[in-house]
């Protein structure tokens, strides 16, 4: 089973991108959602996440009051909304799911314990 991320493209600084994250072959109601990137050189980052159970959401500093994570249960789909894009965001960005605890209110913001990946989407921001 794998996620698939798209939405990533080139953009001018300040400008906006959505990423969606597809999860064909299972149910993602029942799962957390993180979005994750990785620049070249970098480790990978975790940058937000949204929680199953009750739909808390998690933002990293680096992206908190620009970016913006949501799901749509129905179409089996989480977003990432991407605002006021910088040059220092340029990465490869990452969606991951793992299946919450129904008593498992918030999701968690590092990258261990998500169990299915998207194999990503560059975006890159020009100056």
């Amino acid at each position: 089973v794998q996620l698939q991320a798209s939405g990533g493209g080139l953009v001018q600084i300040g400008g906006s991108l959505r990423l969606s994250c597809v999860a064909p072959g299972f149910t993602l109601r029942y799962y957390a959602v993180g979005w994750f990137r990785q620049a070249p050189g970098k480790e990978r980052e975790g940058v937000s996440c949204i929680s199953s159970t009750d739909g808390t959401k998690y933002y990293s500093d680096s992206v908190k009051g620009r970016f913006g994570i949501a799901r749509d249960n129905d179409k089996n789909t989480a977003y990432l909304q991407l605002n006021s894009l910088r040059v220092e965001d340029t990465a490869v960005y990452y969606c991951a799911a793992y299946r919450q605890r129904r008593d498992e209110r918030h999701c968690m913001p590092g990258d261990e314990g998500y169990d299915y990946w998207g194999r990503g989407t560059q975006v890159t921001v020009s100056s």
